[in-house]
C-alpha cells in the first residue's frame, strides 16, 4: 500500500506538469507547434543522458543477471502482448491504431522518474532492456501494420539515439569506466529532466485536442481499458502463477521495472509515426490523451496489485 501511495504521489506531481505545458498553450504563451523543439530535446539530449548515466553504477555478477533478466521478461512481455492483440483483435473489433496503442506503452518518458522515486537511481538501468525491445518491434512490426511493408529498418533501429546512448552506457559499465564527476553530475542534472519534460511536452500536445472529443467517445475507452487494465492483469496472473520474480535475486523489484513500463498509457511514438505514414492520426492522438489522464487512476491500482500478489 506505502509503495502504490508513493507511486500515486509522484505521478500527481508529473500530471501537474502536464497541466502546466496544456495552460502554457491555451493562454497563447506558447503554440502546439513549439511542442516540436521541446520534443527534440527531450529526445536528441535528456533521454540520452539518461541512459548514460543509468550505468554508471558499480558492475557485478547481480547486476548482470539483473539485466539479462529485465532484457528477458521485456522480450517475453511484448511477445504476450502481440499475441494477447491477435486473439483479441477480431472480437473487440480493434482497427489497426487500437491494436498498436495496447501494444505500445509511453515507458521512454514515464518510467525513469517513477523507478528512481520508488525503487532508486540504481534500478534505472533495468528500464533500458524495455525501452531495447519495444524499439525494435516499432520499427519492424508498429511500422510494418501502418505501411503494409515487412522491412525491416536496420538503420532506424541501430543509428536511433536510443540505442546509441545505450551502447556507449554499456561499453562504459563493461570496461569499468568511471565518468568524471563533474561530467556525470551534468549528464545526471540532464537526465533528471526526462519526466518532467516529458509530461510538459504531453500538455502541450493535449492542448491541440478538444477534450469533448476525447471523452465522449465511448468506443475508445474499450482501447483504455485492455491498454491500462486488461493487460496489465493477464500479466499479473502470469507473474503470479510462473513465480517469475524468484528466478534471480531481487526479483521483485527488477521485473516491477518492466511491469511499471507496461502499465503505462499510450505510446507518443506511435502517433508520430501515424502521422508520418497518414494512418489515422486524430484517433492516435486522442487514445494518447486518454490513456494519459487515465492513467492517474489505474497506475497506482496495478502497483498496488502487484505489490499485494507478488
Amino acid at each position: 500500500m506505502q509503495i502504490s501511495l508513493i507511486l500515486m504521489e509522484e505521478i500527481a506531481k508529473l500530471f501537474l506538469i502536464m497541466f502546466m505545458g496544456y495552460a502554457l498553450v491555451k493562454t497563447k504563451l506558447l503554440r502546439v507547434q513549439d511542442s516540436k523543439v521541446v520534443s527534440v530535446i527531450l529526445v536528441y539530449l535528456v533521454i540520452p543522458c539518461m541512459i548514460v548515466h543509468a550505468f554508471q553504477i558499480d558492475d557485478s555478477p547481480q547486476v548482470r543477471t539483473g539485466l539479462l533478466f529485465a532484457f528477458a521478461a521485456a522480450a517475453a512481455v511484448h511477445v504476450l502482448f502481440l499475441l494477447f492483440t491477435a486473439i483479441l483483435r477480431k472480437p473487440c473489433r480493434l482497427s489497426t491504431i487500437e491494436q498498436l496503442t495496447v501494444i505500445y506503452t509511453n515507458a521512454g518518458i514515464l518510467v525513469v522518474p517513477l523507478i528512481q522515486a520508488l525503487l532508486g537511481q540504481q534500478y534505472v538501468v533495468y528500464s533500458c532492456g524495455f525501452l531495447v525491445v519495444q524499439l525494435v518491434l516499432i520499427w519492424t512490426h508498429c511500422r510494418s501494420k501502418l505501411t503494409a511493408d515487412n522491412g525491416i529498418q536496420w538503420k532506424k533501429i541501430l543509428w536511433n539515439i536510443n540505442v546509441i546512448s545505450i551502447f556507449i552506457g554499456a561499453v562504459l559499465f563493461l570496461c569499468h569506466i568511471t565518468l568524471p564527476s563533474v561530467i556525470d553530475d551534468t549528464i545526471q542534472m540532464t537526465g533528471d529532466m526526462v519526466g518532467p519534460m516529458g509530461m510538459l511536452l504531453a500538455g502541450m500536445v493535449i492542448a491541440d485536442i478538444p477534450l469533448k472529443q476525447v471523452f465522449t467517445v465511448w468506443g475508445n475507452y474499450k482501447t483504455v481499458l485492455l491498454r491500462l487494465l486488461v493487460y496489465p492483469l493477464l500479466l499479473l496472473v502470469l507473474f503470479r502463477v510462473m513465480h517469475v520474480t524468484g528466478m534471480v535475486a531481487d526479483g521483485k523489484n527488477i521485473l516491477l521495472t518492466v511491469f511499471l513500463a507496461c502499465i503505462t498509457p499510450a505510446c507518443a511514438t506511435v502517433t508520430s509515426m501515424a502521422q508520418l505514414y497518414d494512418k489515422d492520426a486524430a484517433k492516435s492522438s486522442i487514445l494518447y490523451v486518454l490513456t494519459t489522464i487515465c492513467s492517474i487512476v489505474t497506475m497506482p491500482i496495478m502497483i498496488g496489485l502487484y505489490c499485494a500478489w507478488l
